[in-house]
């Protein structure tokens, strides 16, 4: 049953692609549409572009209508730079520069059998563990095999009416540093492009999402503007000029400026090339009866490609422009906004590593496409799957927001069922420091949960997975090894030897509670008792400021002698993992 549409952005913006599409194409599935550029490592804010799609056709099903999600593979992009930082590629892939993604071959030692298909792998693996339902439609596939001829030839027959709306957006401006760039900003793409305002680096790195976002408008070649681009027939770049043409032969010649090559060719029978983006965008539209189409928030600018695309739909195409909500930046805790181009961004993959997928489904459906989020891959994330497990409770009590109840809903189901998740969700801080201590052992680990609870122990690991490998992975990848856990081997006598009365009267205290308050409910309220003993309270009286203080240094001793640091995991797992006998011996007693 379909959310309150007050309350849900999903539901709304559900209501609103219905009712276009009956009105467009009555009878027809609905049409939503992502497209994606396999440049490089495809990034958790790429993948905004198709999960705030997804979740809008995911609702469509639901109320029992026939969906396409139709997913752009845009591999037929020039490739633009060589992206640092992704192994098994070095410099000499420059010479690749201007040739389509899919003839640039994948970086070495990969399987895959070109540069694209490298890419798309990966992310093709991860939108399968999340649940996303697509087509996916590679672009080299449709222009090399002559899909796209007729609107081709249409555009160019055409090229003078698309020429003048270009225009209309077109400055004295020629620093945008292009081959017959006439705009500001006119080299653009789907998910980026260059902004009117100052811009810091990183920002404009995050621009560059899209293979697109180089591409000139097709403007100010020497046989006049040509929104055509072929790819040169010798060295197989894009570097080439439109140096005349005939709407009646459809005979059109070209140069490249790369390799000098010239070569006169039949358009009617040629499919080495690509509409420039800011018309091939408007044309997909058209052409696919695109209803839906989310873009990157920076196409709220004028002249941007999404706006001048809506009149070239329109007056050329005789089409109509998608229903197209502009998406924030998805940001990393502690990191800038993310590029493709650069190495070392987390990937959904990355983040499937360390994250169940309900709960990063949930991400980008609890915030509407034009709120920007974090993912976090630091400390944070523990405080995020507190959050996570605090909303299931809600929901399994009935006493949810209709709001967070239906992005919960999106994040733990599809239209086509659950998603997998931890059959029995222990806290994932929990799990985490429990990793941290054992390093993976699964007889400790196993020993160590089943004692959290004594009267339901775990009968195996498999009731806390996947989200005990979660964790396990987040603590050996994001954990610097100094910030590791080490516990002692050996009291620290000195440091015992050092201690006044009361600290000792508190560690005999802690000793002699701990066979009855074995688990983590009963440690916890054993360590937290122990200062209110001392200071003449009852353990369950309500701590003070200076009850506060107290409790502090008492935990900075446990720490400090169980594992030579003022901090550590939370006292009570530590206790557990460590093992009774042992935290007798390293307090002394």
């Amino acid at each position: 049953m379909a959310q309150s549409t007050e309350t849900d952005w999903v539901s709304r913006f559900a209501d609103d692609v219905i009712a276009e599409s009956q009105r467009r194409a009555p009878g027809k599935p609905v049409v939503v549409a992502s497209g994606l550029s396999p440049s490089g490592p495809i990034h958790l804010g790429n993948l905004r572009e198709v999960m705030t799609p997804h979740l809008v056709a995911d609702e469509i099903r639901r109320r029992g209508y026939e969906v396409r999600h139709l997913i752009s593979w845009d591999d037929y992009d020039r490739y633009r730079k060589v992206p640092s930082g992704v192994p098994g590629v070095d410099e000499s892939w420059a010479e690749h520069i201007g040739r389509p993604l899919t003839s640039v071959p994948a970086p070495a030692g990969s399987p895959h059998p070109n540069w694209a298909e490298h890419f798309k792998a990966a992310m093709a693996a991860a939108l399968a563990e999340l649940g996303v339902v697509y087509d996916g439609i590679s672009q080299t596939a449709q222009y090399t095999s002559g899909a796209y001829r007729e609107q081709i030839l249409f555009a160019m027959r055409h090229r003078a009416d698309i020429d003048a709306i270009l225009d209309r957006y077109r400055t004295k401006d020629t620093s945008a540093g292009t081959p017959g760039a006439k705009a500001k900003g006119a080299p653009q793409g789907k998910q980026g492009q260059k902004q009117q305002k100052p811009v810091d680096e990183a920002e404009i790195e995050a621009a560059e999402g899209s293979g697109a976002a180089d591409e000139d408008d097709g403007s100010g070649g020497a046989g006049g503007y040509s929104p055509y681009r072929p790819y040169c027939g010798q060295c197989g770049k894009d570097l080439t000029t439109v140096t005349a043409y005939d709407d009646e032969t459809t005979e059109l010649t070209y140069t490249c400026t790369a390799c000098g090559f010239t070569e006169t060719v039949l358009l009617r029978e040629f499919d080495r090339g690509k509409l420039v983006w800011k018309v091939d965008w408007p044309m997909r539209w058209a052409y696919e009866g695109v209803i839906f189409e989310p873009s990157g928030v920076d196409h709220s600018s004028p002249g941007s490609s999404y706006v001048v695309g809506g009149q070239i739909v329109r007056e050329i195409f005789g089409g109509v422009q998608p229903i197209g909500p502009m998406y924030a930046f998805v940001g990393i805790s502690g990191m800038a906004k993310m590029s493709s181009s650069k190495g070392g961004v987390p990937t959904p993959a990355d983040a499937l590593k360390i994250m169940e997928a309900p709960l990063l489904r949930w991400l980008y459906a609890r915030r509407r496409p034009n709120q920007s989020f974090k993912i976090a891959f630091d400390q944070e994330i523990q405080r995020l799957y507190d959050e996570w497990d605090a909303l299931s409770k809600k929901v399994a009590d009935g006493v949810a927001l209709p709001a967070d109840a239906a992005a919960y809903s999106r994040a733990v189901r599809t239209a086509a069922g659950e998603l997998p998740s931890t059959p029995r969700p222990l806290p994932y801080r929990t799990l985490a420091s429990v990793a941290d201590i054992t390093a993976g052992a699964e007889e400790q680990t196993l020993r160590i949960l089943s004692e959290l609870d004594p009267e339901r122990p775990l009968a195996s690991l498999d009731e806390v997975r996947p989200r005990l490998d979660r964790a396990e992975y987040w603590i050996s990848s994001q954990v610097p090894a100094e910030a590791r856990t080490v516990v002692r081997t050996e009291p620290d006598k000195d440091l015992l030897g050092s201690l006044d009365e009361q600290a000792r009267e508190s560690l005999r205290l802690l000793v002699e509670g701990l066979d009855e308050h074995w688990s983590l409910d009963g440690l916890t309220s054993l360590v937290y008792g122990v200062p209110k003993v001392l200071a003449g309270l009852a353990p369950d009286a309500k701590p003070t400021p200076e009850l506060k203080a107290r409790q502090r240094s008492f935990f900075a001793l446990l720490y400090q002698l169980l594992v030579g640091r003022d901090t550590g995991p939370r006292l009570p797992t530590l206790l557990l993992a460590v093992g009774a006998e042992r935290v007798r011996r390293l307090l002394g007693a």
